[in-house]
């Protein structure tokens, strides 16, 4: 994929470039909103910008994809780039914007490496650039060709229901304002929430859908967002607690989305915390819809009780199934509803030839990942989804 000059001098500057990849998104990031304020407004992630995650994914996803071109330069990252694609297409990122992107990332390398980025190396940098920003162009347009809308399919939606799930989580069924057919989607998938605030800005963020295919609405369960010393408020999360009821017109895009359960009659583990619970029960009812016979083991961790959102759900698919075990684990209230504690496997039978898709917060799915593989679970077999930037994907 790389040419063999190229791929050189990659090599060569990789730990150079790797090292000051952090400083380099920051340097990015000020430039481009610098050029192009609207785009922090209407499309960047503010809460995630201000906690400083979307810049370490940014940095780690271009250093991990480098080092991917120089390390196994005859196959490409597909997972890497499906992951980021999908994310980009429920935004409706368009090609020309590659361009913009490539301008401020190469004016940030020069500032901070400075006379070390001699014309080869910045040509160097440049074919891994458009290396990986074609390759994403490519996926994208394939992704809007599926849903026919040109980019993004934004469409208004009508809430219709509104549950209060807990005190922090509501479930929001919506069906199209226009009246017009639903697009279909696969279980796992999510779709994008674009809100306008108090402010003017349009932001976007993205919610599992947390029903399964087939239902005459969609559904998406939303947690607000409480500031901590990591980050502010959710705004779109708090917005939408706040605003957002029957009656109520809101934004969505077509569905998008690589984590899909897979049309399969092996064994399936679904594992869960906190709201990571919004896919697994769309996979779940998926599952109970189509009468699978194979072991299906439903692992999901919370705060409490209370906090399990979906929990009636939970149980109640796997009731239908042919053969389900249900483990819940809560760190608090845990007696006569589940195991007191974190989610801990080292007692949980898992079948062989199990496929496991796993979603919450990343030291919860790293641990969980860890303990399959040592039951014999293969790794490729284990699949993921990341609310947020994907830190885990861009770590490798």
């Amino acid at each position: 994929m790389l040419s063999e000059p190229s791929a050189a001098t990659v090599r060569a500057t990789l730990p150079a470039v790797g090292a000051a990849i952090g400083e380099i998104a920051d340097r990015f990031y000020e430039r481009l909103f610098a050029a192009h304020p609207e785009l922090l407004r209407d499309l960047f992630n503010r809460g995630n910008q201000a906690s400083g995650t979307q810049r370490r994914a940014l940095a780690g996803s271009i250093a991990a994809f480098a080092t991917h071109l120089v390390e196994r330069p005859d196959e490409r990252p597909d997972v890497l780039l499906n992951r980021i694609a999908h994310k980009h297409a429920s935004l409706g990122i368009a090609p020309e914007q590659y361009a913009t992107v490539r301008e401020h990332l190469f004016a940030a390398i020069a500032e901070v490496l400075g006379d070390a980025v001699t014309p080869e190396v910045e040509a160097a940098w440049d074919e891994v650039y458009w290396l990986m920003a074609n390759a994403l162009i490519a996926i994208e347009r394939r992704l809007y060709a599926q849903h026919g809308d040109g980019r993004g399919g934004w469409r208004v939606w009508e809430v219709v229901e509104r549950v209060e799930e807990t005190a922090d989580v509501a479930t929001f069924r919506l069906r199209p304002a226009d009246g017009g057919p639903l697009p279909d989607f696969r279980a796992g998938q999510y779709v994008s929430v674009r809100v306008e605030l108090p402010d003017g800005a349009h932001q976007i963020r993205q919610y599992s859908l947390s029903s399964a295919p087939g239902s005459p609405v969609r559904q998406i369960g939303v947690k607000r967002v409480q500031g901590e010393a990591s980050g502010p408020d959710g705004e779109v999360s708090n917005h939408l607690h706040a605003r957002a009821h029957v009656g109520s017109t809101i934004e969505l895009s077509a569905p998008y989305g690589d984590l899909v359960l897979d049309d399969t009659d092996a064994p399936v583990l679904l594992a869960s915390a906190g709201i990571g619970v919004t896919p697994m029960i769309a996979m779940l009812e998926q599952l109970a819809l189509t009468g699978h016979h194979a072991p299906v083991t439903v692992v999901h961790a919370d705060r409490s009780p209370a906090d399990h959102a979906l929990r009636a759900d939970h149980e109640a698919y796997a009731a239908k199934l042919a053969d389900a075990a249900v483990h819940f684990w809560y760190e608090q209230d845990a007696e006569g509803a589940g195991r007191p504690g974190r989610a801990d496997l080292s007692a949980v039978a898992v079948a062989s030839g199990t496929r496991a898709y796993l979603c919450g917060p990343l030291p919860f799915m790293r641990a969980v990942r860890g303990q399959l593989i040592d039951k014999g679970v293969a790794p490729a077999d284990i699949h993921y989804e990341v609310f947020g930037p994907d830190l885990w994907l861009a770590q490798g």
